[in-house]
């Protein structure tokens, strides 16, 4: 059985001493920093331009739809193709 108990360290001694029948377990707990919503470290530029050689080179990926560099052109013509179930 577990069970949570909010207490200071000097506490915790003494409430395991006098309760040798329960022991501590670790526990994970969460890390507060970059990961949080999103904001992490930068992307290398020489890594996004890697992805962007990458998405080129395959069009029609969901790699290119958010590395790639398209046209105005080629935007409206693949959301054209989209609509009429070609791609």
């Amino acid at each position: 059985m577990e069970f949570d108990e909010f207490m200071g360290m000097s506490e915790k001694d003494k409430y395991l001493e006098d309760n040798p029948h329960i022991s501590q377990v670790p526990v994970m707990f969460s890390y507060v920093g970059d990961h949080i919503m999103g904001v992490g470290p930068k992307v290398d530029s020489g890594f996004t331009e890697r992805m962007q050689q990458i998405a080129n080179s395959h069009p029609g990926s969901p790699l290119a739809d958010r590395y790639g560099k398209s046209s105005h052109k080629e935007i409206k013509t693949r959301n054209v193709l989209k609509k009429h179930k070609v791609i």
